[in-house]
C-alpha cells in the first residue's frame, strides 16, 4: 500500500498533544480576529472590535448600522464558516485516507461533490423545487444521492477499498457531465457565470444559520471519528489485521464513510466545492504528530481551520472588490504543497 505513515515519527505523547491543540487554538482565535478586519468596505480595525464587543455585551460601537451589520453579519459568520469549512474537510481527508489506505484519497473520492453541483444547478438553472427549497438544499440532496449511488456501485462490485475509489470516480464523472450537460443546455450567461463561481468554492453569502448547520455537524463528527481513533489505528495494518485486532470492520467503515459523506455534503452545499484541504492538511498533520490518531484527528482539524481562514482572506482582500474563488487559492496553494509531500514521500520507500 501507499504508506501513510512516513510523514513524522511517532510524538503524540500528551503533553506534546496538548500543547499542539493549546497553541492551535490560539493561532486558530488569532487568525479569526485578523481574518474580519480584511474586507474593501472602509472600516477601521477598531470599529471591528468595537462591534463585536458590542454583540458579546461590552459597550457600545457607536457606528453606523450599515458598517455594524458588514461586520457581524457578513465577515464574522464568513470567517468562522471558513474555519469550519477547514476542519471539516480535513476530517474527512483524514478519516478517507485511514480507511480506504490511500494518501491520495480526499472527501470528494466519493463523488459527493460532483453530485452537490448537480443538486445546486437542477434548483438554479432548471428551477426544480425552486421556491420550496434553496440552493443549499438541493446541493444537499444531490450530495447524499451520489455517495447512495457509489455505496451501492462499490457494494455490488463486491466491496473493498479499491472498489470503494473506483465507484467514486464513476461517480464523480457521471455528477460532473450531469452538471455539465444541465448548465450548456439550459442555462443562461448570467446562471452560468454564478454556478461555476459557486462550484469554484465560495463563501460569499455566508450567514450565522450556515455557521451553526455546519458547525454542529463538524463538531458531531469530528467527536465520532475521535471516539473510533483506535478502530483508525488498526485500519494502518490492514482490515484483516483490524478485524484481528477486535474491530468490527464493517460497521466502523459504514459508520465513517456515513459522517465523513455527510459533513462534506453539508460543506460544499454551504460553500461549494473546495478542493485540496482534505487532501493535503491531514499530511501535514502527520508530519507534526506522526500516525496515531487520537493526536491526528484533532490536529488535522486545527490545521485545515487555520488554513481556510487565511485562504479565505487572501481571496477575497487580493483584487478587493473582486472576490477570487476559494477553490482556485485552494488549488494554488494545495497542487505545490501536494507535489512536496509526494516528493518527500518518494524519498522514504
Amino acid at each position: 500500500m501507499d504508506q501513510l505513515t512516513v510523514a513524522g515519527p511517532r510524538r503524540g505523547s500528551g503533553a506534546l498533544l496538548t500543547g499542539y491543540l493549546l497553541g492551535g487554538l490560539v493561532v486558530l482565535a488569532l487568525s479569526i480576529a485578523i481574518g474580519i478586519t480584511f474586507g474593501p468596505a472602509d472600516l477601521s480595525v477598531r470599529d471591528v472590535y468595537a462591534v463585536v464587543f458590542e454583540h458579546l455585551g461590552f459597550g457600545q460601537a457607536n457606528i453606523s448600522r450599515i458598517k455594524e451589520g458588514i461586520v457581524w453579519e457578513i465577515r464574522l459568520p464568513r470567517t468562522l464558516l471558513a474555519a469550519v469549512c477547514g476542519a471539516g474537510l480535513a476530517l474527512c481527508g483524514t478519516i478517507m485516507q485511514s480507511l480506504l489506505r490511500n494518501p491520495l484519497a480526499d472527501p470528494f473520492v466519493l463523488g459527493i461533490s460532483s453530485g452537490a453541483s448537480t443538486g445546486a444547478v437542477v434548483v438554479v438553472v432548471l428551477g426544480i423545487g425552486a421556491g420550496a427549497i434553496s440552493l443549499s438544499a438541493g446541493a444537499f440532496g444531490g450530495a447524499l444521492l451520489s455517495f447512495a449511488l457509489v455505496m451501492l456501485l462499490a457494494v455490488g462490485a463486491g466491496g473493498g477499498t479499491s472498489r470503494v475509489i473506483l465507484a467514486g470516480v464513476a461517480g464523480t464523472q457521471l455528477f460532473s457531465a450531469l452538471t455539465s450537460f444541465i448548465v450548456i443546455s439550459s442555462a443562461d450567461a448570467e446562471q452560468t457565470r454564478g454556478v461555476l463561481f459557486w462550484l469554484l468554492g465560495s463563501l460569499s453569502g455566508t450567514d450565522w444559520t450556515d455557521v451553526l448547520v455546519c458547525g454542529s455537524v463538524t463538531l458531531t463528527g469530528l467527536a465520532v471519528c475521535w471516539s473510533q481513533a483506535r478502530a483508525l489505528d488498526a485500519f494502518t495494518f490492514g482490515e484483516g489485521a483490524a478485524a484481528s485486532l477486535g474491530v468490527s470492520v464493517r460497521w466502523v467503515r459504514i459508520v465513517l464513510f456515513g459522517v465523513t459523506a455527510l459533513i462534506t455534503a453539508v460543506l460544499v452545499s454551504a460553500a461549494g466545492a473546495i478542493g485540496f484541504v482534505g487532501l493535503v492538511l491531514p499530511h501535514a498533520a502527520r508530519f507534526l504528530v506522526g500516525p496515531g490518531h487520537r493526536q491526528l484527528v484533532p490536529v488535522a482539524a486545527l490545521a485545515g481551520a487555520i488554513f481556510l481562514v487565511w485562504v479565505d482572506a487572501v481571496a477575497r482582500t487580493v483584487f478587493a472588490p473582486a472576490e477570487i474563488p476559494i477553490g482556485v487559492v485552494t488549488a494554488l496553494i494545495g497542487v505545490p504543497a501536494f507535489a512536496l509531500i509526494m516528493f518527500r514521500m518518494r524519498g522514504t520507500r
